[in-house]
């Protein structure tokens, strides 16, 4: 039979069980308990699982369950049952009851003579068959087995009558297991975490477990700030440079002070009323740049103008109020936000 386990016969273990199941420490659940689950993963990364997944033939009764690695955690100390199944594995679901529908369930399950009296002593994909009733209701698992799926079997079925209506039959009920400190894969978990720190991905959504309850993951925000590093230019002096930046965004203030020689720009009724001639009044730092340039408001608190901010860090005061007089001893402030 393709569905091997590890550490189960009494007899022996190949080399290729040892091989083929997974090994190591998973998902605690406990200091000494696993949790149980199929291993998650796809040959092309589209799938969250594709490890024991049931797939329909068409006007029929009977599927196939793809290869795949699972652990099935017993009780502490019995410890956890690793199992592999490396073929495409058929299974055939009983024709529908006469009256009623049912629902029937696929698991993988672990038989242990020395536990369970059995007989057996082995891992298997089975059928737990559901009650026909007018409700049905999905059979309880068995001991020791992780359910795979629920599959809605109609009343009347059979391969004969068109078989299970696949598309619709199944209803998905593998949960995913990971290497110890993993990401796990989850759609509905509600299980709590087992430490504080750990990870799971919920639909997408990283959550981490507080140690009470999965709160959605924000990584620590780390802020930069500098208030160093801007050069004046020209008839220029810095009063003062504040900048903060974060997940690659920057922000800044800045003033200058007018040294000499007051700036006029030109008067309303001329061909560019409120223009001054492009003047370098200070330098940013490196890394706190904008990607491209980028335009910004300036004021002295009593006219206002505009700068011009290159990606060389390069800031020119480019306009002005219309007549409007920057004077010595004024200061011209301005900020900006920008990507870096």
């Amino acid at each position: 039979m393709p569905v091997r386990s590890g550490w189960l016969s009494p007899d022996d273990q190949s080399r290729d069980d040892t091989r083929l199941v997974p090994l190591g420490a998973l998902t605690p659940t406990s200091p000494v308990a696993t949790r149980s689950g199929v291993l998650p993963g796809s040959a092309d990364g589209v799938y969250r699982i594709s490890g024991f997944t049931l797939t329909g033939t068409a006007n029929s009764m009977s599927g196939t369950v793809s290869p795949g690695r699972a652990v099935l955690q017993s009780t502490d100390a019995r410890g956890a049952y690793p199992v592999a199944l490396t073929e495409y594995l058929p299974v055939t679901f009983a024709d529908g009851d006469a009256q009623y529908n049912r629902v029937d369930l696929l698991v993988l399950r672990i038989y242990d003579d020395a536990y369970d009296g059995s007989g057996r002593t082995e891992a298997v994909v089975e059928i737990v068959p559901g009650t026909p009733a007018a409700a049905p209701a999905v059979p309880a698992a068995p001991g020791l087995s992780l359910p795979l799926y629920e599959v809605a079997v109609p009343s009347k079925a059979s391969a004969g009558t068109g078989g299970i209506a696949w598309a619709t039959a199944l209803v998905g009920r593998r949960t995913a297991t990971v290497g110890v400190g993993g990401i796990l894969p989850v759609t509905t978990d509600s299980s709590n975490g087992a430490y504080p720190g750990q990870y799971r991905d919920l639909n997408g959504v990283i959550q981490r477990w507080s140690g009470t309850a999965w709160a959605d993951y924000q990584p620590p925000l780390v802020v930069e700030t500098t208030t160093t590093g801007v050069t004046a230019q020209g008839s220029w002096s810095l009063s003062w440079f504040g900048a903060r930046r974060t997940r690659g965004v920057c922000s800044f203030t800045v003033g200058l002070t007018r040294l000499t020689s007051a700036l006029t720009a030109t008067a309303a009724g001329t061909t560019n009323p409120g223009n001054l001639a492009d003047e370098l009044v200070c330098t940013l730092p490196a890394g706190w740049r904008p990607v491209v340039e980028t335009y910004a408001s300036a004021s002295d608190g009593y006219a206002d103008g505009a700068v011009r901010i290159a990606a060389d860090g390069s800031v020119q005061l480019i306009s002005w109020s219309t007549s409007g007089v920057i004077a010595v001893g004024n200061v011209v402030r301005f900020s900006a936000c920008f990507v870096l």
